[in-house]
């Protein structure tokens, strides 16, 4: 699973101990399940109960699914709050809905509780128990969502989802999103290119956090971060145009960033020492409503 369909996180797992790589690999399969909840059902009715299942599993702390089982043996064993959880089924859940963000604050809230969320248990699963880490582990989850959501502009769209926000793109419906016109694409490219300069300033203080991690799995997240941010890299050398083909890192490019990022983190103060405290701005959105 996590060769096929986490292929950021599979390369960069490399770099991880026996305990830390079995743990990164759980937590991905518990949420990449959740995850395909929402995006994988033939049926909307179907999708919504079985995430109502999951909810519940995790209220009462015990399922007879193989994969939430082992994911709440996982809470217990990495001292996860089920909490964290909740947020993610019930930002899965949304999806389910009618998808129109509306503006940037939306989306902010929505990144946090399908990504967020992954990056403040990820933290966790790593040993990571020192609370000022977690705003920095929140904001690299952000980052990437907003990456994969430039990315897959034009497969969302084809499921009647708009994720770019709707002030930034005059509210265009979806179906303009899969091959829009001339004047459309205009617009749509400052949308994204807006979006990924935004993504740009949560890698910047996901990165910044990395020295809370063990040195090991600091580095393999730092290679995981590198290669996805490099999706959004590739989008804007091709001129944000996403419609033509989807963006992938291919292995020579990975082997080049990883190289890149390993050699940058031995002169990066920041990879050595934690930060002095976190940009709260950052989170002024996911403050002005709650995540659940």
């Amino acid at each position: 699973m996590l060769a096929s369909k986490g292929r950021s996180f599979h390369w960069a797992r490399r770099l991880l101990g026996k305990i830390h790589s079995e743990r990164a690999t759980r937590l991905y399969r518990l949420c990449r399940y959740i995850d395909d909840l929402g995006d994988e059902e033939n049926s909307v009715v179907v999708s919504r109960q079985k995430l109502l299942e999951a909810r519940r599993a995790f209220h009462l702390e015990s399922s007879d699914n193989e994969v939430l089982n082992d994911g709440l043996s996982l809470l217990k064993e990495c001292r996860i709050d089920k909490s964290i959880v909740l947020d993610l089924i019930a930002g899965v859940g949304s999806d389910t809905q009618l998808v129109r963000i509306e503006d940037q604050d939306a989306l902010l809230r929505y990144c946090y509780q399908v990504a967020g969320t992954v990056g403040l248990m990820m933290s966790k699963a790593l040993d990571t128990h020192d609370e000022a880490a977690y705003p920095f582990a929140i904001d690299l989850g952000i980052a990437m969502q907003i990456t994969n959501i430039c990315r897959d502009i034009k497969v969302d769209a084809l499921a009647n989802r708009r994720y770019i926000p709707a002030d930034l793109v005059q509210g265009l419906e979806p179906v303009a999103l899969i091959d829009p016109n001339e004047q459309q694409k205009k617009m749509i490219q400052g949308a994204v290119a807006n979006l990924l300069d935004c993504a740009e300033k949560y890698y910047a203080s996901g990165e910044r956090g990395l020295s809370y991690l063990p040195l090991e799995a600091r580095l393999s997240i730092l290679v995981a971060a590198r290669v996805y941010r490099e999706i959004g890299r590739e989008l804007k050398n091709q001129n944000y145009e996403y419609w033509h083909r989807r963006i992938v890192v291919s292995t020579p490019r990975k082997i080049i960033v990883t190289l890149q990022a390993l050699a940058s983190s031995l002169s990066r103060f920041n990879f050595w020492r934690p930060p002095k405290r976190h940009d709260a701005h950052l989170h002024r959105a996911l403050l002005s409503q709650s995540p659940s």
